[in-house]
């Protein structure tokens, strides 16, 4: 939407909310250092083009030229021109959390159920009438905490080209942590589980997608949302849909407060980071053996202590619905990545078909550029990714037991996954025909030669695929037993992790808490739950086979230039 001349909140207002953050930040930066000591942006093809937007005060359809960058953020210009000679945008929004709706009744309805009239409240403010005007191609985005952009597109087929590109966009944004290697990714997102869990909160959800300012806001955000509506929310202007308008516009005017201030504490503690890394690799790494075997003995004093309420928690609630959600969860990523080979097995066939059929080099150079933009094109992966979806209401109605309300995240993982392996496959397809094919060969020899390496990439495919569903699986299943366990053991197992913490902070390192300790002993007896269930199924022949080899993922594999395989 348009800029507003001035913020809706007054002094006191952004005072108050700085005081929130600054209390955020003074509860959360000890355990994130904690967590640091333990734990010792692939892209969106840019997509852009015309649109009418809802913008502007009062509210008016206006044209403006959209731009979606490759980090998942959408700017929207005044003109075409304007974006071309490299002028400003009228406005700009990070993808994080929105989630983009093309039925103009559903996000009417959303509207009407997200700010419902106070009692005794009856304003008899005019109701705003271009909320409710027919749109032919609507791209409503909905964030829980940010202000709506409405777009409008003139036909279908542009409406489905940008919802495509937003979905890819929001959920690049989206999985930013999930997708990093770095350990203080790791730590940033342990830190989020323990605080929240601290707050009584052990269900996972999806309050982690984003960047680490980003989550951190969402937390913060949700604390604050029910006295927002008990103190704020009486004074908002108009009735019904004007009113949730306006409520939308100071829930944002509060969430850019405080993501300024989380990115602000999160940049004053980098320096900090950095120096306390540097310094846990001299300390800890001298003493790595000793730490490890004081690990391992209290663990097993610990396991010893649990052992009884955690047989019986594991043995009431968790195995009767382990085989079932595993099923559930390893047919969602079959089915994506069986999407996922379909398509690479067409791509290297329509070239060996071009290349048998047609010596031109031109026409041939093109078909190797399209190949290559197969994992980054929308339209072609959106195959792949409507597969991870299909499952999502059986899934949630599933974990939904547990407490677990982040299947988005999962979905978001399984599509991930799917584009990893895609870029993965295309680009050593490639590697490898530039290696065998020469100048020297003719076209059926050629062909000969592309065939060969057709089976090759296949055959990793099928052994990575086999071995990252497995991975994606597991993970997936810690993320929503280990949480709900954790809270069954709560009143009872929490209160003899006392006896042990004397012995380990005794040892004076911050790498070892008796906490993580205690939380390693649950998931190591969970996932010995795991694997005897997964030995179970296998017997049976309903799991997979394992590959022999395991091979990391990679970040995603950067295009290879437009050009032909000879060189």
């Amino acid at each position: 939407m348009g800029g507003r001349p001035s913020s809706p909140l007054d002094k006191r207002q952004q005072q108050h909310l700085r005081g929130q953050v600054d209390a955020l930040m003074k509860n959360f930066l000890p355990q994130y250092r904690v967590q640091l000591a333990a734990s010792k942006l692939p892209r969106v093809r840019e997509h852009r083009g015309p649109l009418i937007q809802l913008q502007g005060h009062p509210l008016q359809w206006q044209p403006v030229f959209c731009v979606l960058r490759g980090d998942g953020r959408l700017e929207w210009f005044s003109r075409r021109e304007e974006y071309e000679n490299g002028g400003r945008p009228l406005g700009s929004a990070a993808l994080t959390g929105y989630t983009v709706l093309t039925s103009q009744h559903e996000y009417l309805h959303l509207l009407d159920t997200l700010c419902p009239d106070s009692p005794g409240d009856h304003t008899e403010e005019e109701p705003e009438p271009l909320l409710e005007m027919p749109v032919n191609f609507p791209l409503f985005l909905q964030h829980p905490f940010r202000r709506h952009l409405c777009f409008s597109a003139a036909t279908g087929e542009m409406q489905r080209a940008w919802r495509l590109a937003l979905q890819g966009g929001i959920r690049l944004r989206g999985t930013v942590l999930q997708r990093s290697q770095a350990p203080a990714a790791h730590a940033f997102l342990d830190t989020i589980r323990l605080y929240r869990q601290h707050k009584g909160h052990f269900g996972h959800d999806d309050m982690t997608l984003g960047s680490d300012a980003e989550v951190l806001t969402a937390v913060l955000m949700r604390e604050l949302l029910p006295a927002l509506q008990a103190q704020i929310q009486t004074g908002l202007r108009g009735a019904g849909r004007a009113r949730a308008w306006a409520w939308t516009e100071l829930l944002d005017a509060v969430h850019a407060a405080v993501l300024a201030g989380a990115s602000a504490g999160l940049r004053a503690f980098q320096l900090e980071k950095d120096e306390l890394l540097a310094a846990l690799d001299r300390t800890i790494r001298p003493d790595v053996d000793h730490l490890l075997r004081l690990r391992g003995r209290v663990s097993a004093k610990l396991l010893a202590e649990v052992q009884g309420p955690l047989e019986s928690c594991l043995s009431r609630k968790v195995d009767a619905q382990l085989p079932r959600l595993t099923q559930t969860l390893l047919s969602t990523v079959e089915a994506a990545l069986a999407a996922v080979q379909t398509l690479l097995v067409q791509g290297m066939d329509r070239l060996s078909r071009h290349l048998r059929g047609s010596p031109s080099s031109t026409r041939l150079r093109k078909e190797v550029y399209s190949f290559g933009e197969m994992p980054w094109d929308p339209e072609l992966m959106q195959t792949c990714y409507r597969e991870a979806e299909r499952s999502q209401g059986h899934l949630g109605q599933l974990v939904a037991l547990f407490g677990f309300s982040g299947v988005r995240s999962l979905v978001f993982g399984a599509q991930d996954l799917s584009q990893q392996l895609m870029a993965d496959a295309v680009a050593t397809f490639l590697q490898l025909a530039d290696q065998c094919l020469t100048t020297a060969l003719d076209c059926i020899q050629a062909a000969q030669q592309l065939e060969k390496v057709r089976g090759r990439v296949l055959k990793k495919f099928q052994s990575d695929s086999s071995s990252f569903q497995r991975k994606f699986v597991r993970r997936w299943q810690i993320c929503i037993f280990l949480p709900f366990v954790l809270s069954q053991l709560e009143p009872s197992c929490k209160a003899e992790l006392s006896e042990f913490e004397g012995e380990v902070l005794a040892v004076g390192s911050p790498a070892l808490t008796i906490e993580g300790i205690y939380e390693d002993v649950i998931q190591g007896a969970l996932l010995q739950r795991i694997d005897r269930d997964e030995e179970t199924e296998a017997q049976r022949g309903t799991c997979p086979k394992q590959p022999g080899t395991c091979t990391e993922v990679q970040p995603l594999y950067p295009l290879l230039p437009p050009g032909t395989f000879w060189s």
